[in-house]
């Protein structure tokens, strides 16, 4: 190369300063956003894989072949307000609310003082007409004797037949004595009776065998048959017998076809979410009700439980076929979209916080759109989609809450 050529040489400082610049506002662009797209990134790690998320749930195997479902009440079919038949002061009550009550049992008493003394008084006509009846008795054995022996004599001439008449007067007048007598033991004795009756009004029985609902009056309290005095009380007490609970249920008028007497039910009561109990559909009660254009059906209990009261809120499933008590007892399902394969068994997994956790569970019957599954219990989130973008411990967001 000449010298003339290497003068020419010279270095372009406008296009080197324009590319150095370049440069330099790239690395500061990138050096001023790595640091936010760092925490971007960081950011949506800990955010996490927004999934949609399944409830494992409890189900009864009942409910596969439920026909239809009603709700009612419990109702004791067998039911009183014991009141007294006469009226007056109640002197004492023996009984409280909760109290078992045997049929004819006196569960209280009303004053009765006067009708006390009408009985003793009774028992006293009874006695004195009683001795009436011996002191008669004793005169017709008298009055007897002397006609027999008189009408002896009088056949043999002894005696006149005046003598012989007068005898025999009286031999009659002692046994019509006697008839007298003894009838009047019996009106003593209706008298008597009478009284007991009047005395027995004022104590208040059982009329069954029952249990105590409610209390309704106290010690003090007038007691009237039709309650129509100012402050006074008709009934006692309330009972109930609670052998004959049953479950008054509506049903829809458009699924009476679906329905017969004899035919098998579950009962649930809202006291008891946990227990289902075995009943029978017993009676279809003969009229609608307009208003709510429902027909009234009483379900009877197969098994008696003494936490079963009346009026508890019930829910009644009529069954297709009678349940077993395999049908009874609660299965746990899931979502078998929720299912996944880890490391050659069935798992799912489950919400824990703000991830996930892989547990193994086994697979039983489905039940519908739902399979049974244990491992995992009732109330548990799964996660449901996406499943192929989780794994173990990965951090999620829950997108449907």
């Amino acid at each position: 190369m000449s010298l003339e050529s290497i003068g020419k040489l010279k270095i372009d400082k406008i296009n080197f300063q324009r590319s150095s610049g370049g440069r330099k506002r790239w690395i500061i662009i990138t050096a001023t956003l790595l640091p936010v797209i760092i925490a971007a990134a960081w950011g949506l790690e800990r955010r996490g894989v927004a999934i949609e998320t399944a409830t494992v749930s409890q189900i009864y195997p009942t409910q596969a072949f439920t026909l239809l479902n009603a709700s009612g009440y419990v109702v004791a079919q067998r039911k009183a307000a014991v009141a007294a038949k006469i009226t007056g002061r109640l002197e004492w009550i023996g009984v409280m609310e909760g109290n078992r009550v045997s049929s004819g049992q006196i569960i209280a008493r009303l004053e009765n003082r006067d009708s006390d003394a009408v009985v003793n008084q009774g028992i006293a006509a009874v006695q004195n007409a009683g001795a009436t009846v011996d002191q008669a008795r004793a005169e017709l054995d008298d009055a007897k004797l002397a006609y027999e022996r008189l009408k002896e004599l009088s056949g043999q001439g002894i005696v006149s037949r005046a003598d012989f008449d007068s005898a025999e007067s009286r031999f009659k007048r002692s046994k019509a004595a006697v008839a007298a007598a003894e009838a009047a033991v019996r009106v003593a004795e209706s008298s008597l009776q009478g009284a007991r009756v009047s005395y027995d009004y004022s104590l208040i029985r059982a009329p069954f065998d029952a249990v105590v609902l409610t209390k309704n009056a106290d010690v003090g309290d007038i007691i009237t048959p039709l309650g129509a005095a100012a402050n006074a009380k008709a009934a006692v007490v309330t009972i109930a017998d609670l052998a004959s609970l049953q479950v008054e249920a509506d049903v829809s008028e458009s699924n009476l076809e679906k329905i017969k007497t004899g035919q098998p039910c579950e009962i649930t009561l809202d006291a008891l979410p946990h227990s289902r109990f075995r009943g029978v559909l017993q009676t279809i009660v003969p009229t609608a009700d307009r208003t709510k254009a429902s027909v009234m059906v009483k379900v009877r209990f197969l098994e008696s439980d003494s936490r079963i009261l009346p009026e508890m809120s019930a829910k009644v499933a009529i069954l297709s076929r009678p349940a077993t008590a395999v049908d009874q007892q609660a299965k746990t399902v899931v979502n078998p979209a929720a299912l996944i394969k880890a490391n050659g068994r069935d798992a799912v997994y489950l919400l824990d916080k703000d991830h996930v956790r892989t547990v193994p569970v086994t697979l039983g019957a489905r039940f519908g759109d739902q399979v049974e599954i244990s491992g995992v219990k009732a109330g548990d989130k799964v996660a449901l989609r996406p499943l192929d973008k989780l794994k173990d411990g990965k951090n999620i967001s829950v997108a449907d809450k």
